[in-house]
């Protein structure tokens, strides 16, 4: 029985079809089907044993993420690092949570209960509509077991985004205990070698002078400096690690913490310059009234001084009202 050719060739078409595409639907199957929980936790315990924090698209977020089956939790960062998008921020949050990440990883802790992630606007914009987020850095915990509650979603704008506060909000919603390792910073300690080492290079040139060491003015130049230093809260910024600047809730950002119980780096800059500036009224009223000489000159240094004073000090207490909330006095601003 002869066999025609047609029929040969479309055998051999349907087989190299069903070789093709078999796979590729089967894929698909799976993937509609979605991942199982072990293949999901070996594969994030794959990915997290090459970064503390994984990089997820909207597909990715989806399959590790949302989706169930899922016994662990997930801590993610969504954030816009994107140089066009000028989020200054984010940066500072995400060299945060990068620490938390890596103090965790390293830790007796770590295990495959818990991992990071972050999710980029510019990589994940689906994530961003679907959880109705118009901000960032937002951080959220995805708990093993239900749906993320209020309490999930971090309030970095009453406790800031510092990798300390981030761990402990971590164990409140986890019971997960993160101890934070930061990488040394030898910048300090290099600035003060280099301090000293310029002392001792300007003493030792000037050893046949040394008259400049009964300067009463230098004295007190130094005094005011360390005293302004001290005053504006840069020991608090060495122990407690605030952020530079502070998102609000309306996307912006804050320069001054909304809290007396807190405080930002760049407002220990804002309240160096106001005091500095209120000292300046001060001495200048204190010259014009200990000068003699010309009294217009003494009478101009006087009023000049007293409206410094009077400007930055209205200035700073307006600051300090609006962070003790209920502190009845103001001056010229509110």
């Amino acid at each position: 029985m002869k066999i025609p050719l047609a029929a040969v060739l479309a055998a051999f078409l349907a087989v190299f079809l069903v070789c093709l595409v078999g796979p590729a639907l089967a894929q698909q199957k799976r993937r509609e089907q979605g991942l199982t929980l072990s293949e999901k936790v070996q594969q994030l315990t794959e990915m997290s044993a090459k970064r503390s924090i994984l990089r997820f698209n909207g597909h990715k977020f989806k399959d590790f993420v949302r989706s169930t089956p899922r016994n662990y939790s997930m801590i993610v960062m969504f954030t816009a690092l994107a140089a066009q998008r000028q989020c200054v921020i984010c940066r500072h949050a995400h060299d945060e949570f990068v620490i938390v990440a890596n103090s965790f990883r390293y830790s007796q802790h770590h295990s495959n209960k818990m991992f990071f992630a972050m999710v980029d606007f510019d990589e994940g914009p689906d994530v961003f509509t679907s959880l109705n987020m118009n901000t960032a850095p937002v951080f959220m915990h995805f708990p093993a077991k239900g749906k993320p509650k209020h309490s999930d979603t971090m309030d970095i704008q009453r406790v800031g985004f510092a990798a300390e506060a981030i761990a402990k909000w971590i164990t409140e919603r986890t019971d997960i205990s993160i101890r934070v390792f930061r990488p040394p910073n030898y910048s300090g300690t290099v600035a003060v070698a280099m301090l000293f080492a310029f002392v001792a290079g300007f003493l030792y040139l000037k050893r046949n002078n040394l008259d400049f060491l009964y300067n009463k003015t230098l004295w007190a130049f130094a005094a005011i400096v360390f005293t302004l230093a001290m005053t504006s809260g840069q020991m608090w910024n060495h122990i407690r690690g605030p952020p530079f600047v502070h998102k609000t809730q309306s996307g912006g950002v804050a320069y001054i913490h909304g809290s007396s119980q807190g405080q930002l780096v760049l407002e220990t800059y804002i309240v160096i310059i106001l005091n500095a500036a209120i000292l300046l009224g001060m001495i200048l009223v204190t010259e014009a009234a200990s000068q003699k000489g010309d009294v217009r000159k003494r009478r101009i240094l006087a009023i000049v001084g007293m409206a410094i004073f009077t400007v930055f000090f209205s200035l700073i207490l307006s600051i300090f009202r609006n962070k003790a909330h209920g502190y009845p006095y103001s001056f010229l601003f509110k």
